[in-house]
């Protein structure tokens, strides 16, 4: 992904602003044609004129509510019906912070509905062009609570565990089809999150943890590059993540027998 020829289309989520916004930037200057697609027209259009007035690439908008059920489809639709499109970045999401008995059980429903339906809806509508491009790729944005779950809302957590379980069964299912698929888990991350979050501002958090967006996407794109399938942009030695997911792996074994542990034998009689 990093030369300059044309690649293609990428249609990017949740582009008007913040991680989505600099995706947008870099996959033009990376030789991309660009689909943003997000809530607010008019930061969509002024997006996409300072990127073709950067880099000349050809930059259509979608404003779109993917919790909308007629929005999610129509997006759904373009990514089926143009030959042209050649990535997918998942980024568009919001998250939670107050514990679940201090949450609006609606806005819980809504969050699954755009960090979990509409990623799964808009992966499944483009995965058969890709498939019959032999090529492409597919980045989804998860978070650092896919794999630590008690530091924000659990029902956040759950949703981010899940596009990272997603993207590891995809790579299983399309990478002998020739389709990249990476899943990034950043950590606090300065952007516009914080405020639908209830936190207010990244400014309200320790300095030392929160990482600009710009840094975050040239990271994730720098893993990317590398061949990785998950990226955690702030994680200093890559074997401590591979150490992990070898450990998960080990389990496969023995996750499903015939009989139980002897342990839980040994306590049912005892």
């Amino acid at each position: 992904m990093s030369t300059t020829t044309h690649q293609g289309t990428a249609l990017i989520t949740g582009a008007s602003t913040g991680i989505g916004a600099v995706y947008a930037d870099r996959l033009a200057r990376r030789g991309y044609d660009l689909i943003l697609v997000a809530r607010d027209a008019a930061k969509l259009a002024e997006h996409a004129a300072r990127i073709t007035a950067a880099t000349g690439r050809r930059v259509d908008t979608i404003a779109a509510d993917l919790t909308n059920k007629a929005d999610l489809r129509a997006v759904e639709a373009r990514l089926r019906e143009d030959r042209s499109i050649t990535a997918l970045v998942n980024n568009a999401g919001f998250g939670a912070t107050k514990p679940l008995a201090d949450s609006d059980i609606d806005d819980l429903e809504k969050m699954i509905d755009l960090n979990v339906t509409a990623l799964t809806r808009l992966t499944s509508a483009v995965v058969p062009t890709l498939v019959a491009h032999g090529s492409g790729t597919i980045i989804n944005i998860s978070s650092i609570v896919a794999v630590a779950p008690e530091l924000l809302n659990g029902t956040y957590a759950g949703t981010k565990s899940y596009v990272l379980a997603f993207t590891q069964s995809l790579h299983h299912e399309l990478s002998p089809k020739g389709i990249r698929v990476q899943a990034v888990l950043p950590g606090a991350t300065g952007t516009p999150f914080w405020e639908r979050a209830g936190i207010g501002s990244a400014d309200n958090l320790p300095a030392e943890i929160v990482m600009p967006a710009e840094e975050m996407v040239d990271a994730s794109l720098a893993g990317f590059d590398l061949g990785e399938l998950v990226t955690i942009p702030s994680l200093p030695d890559a074997a401590d993540w591979e150490r992990a997911d070898s450990a998960r792996k080990a389990l496969g074994p023995n996750l499903s027998r015939r009989s139980a542990a002897t342990r839980y034998q040994q306590a049912a009689t005892a």
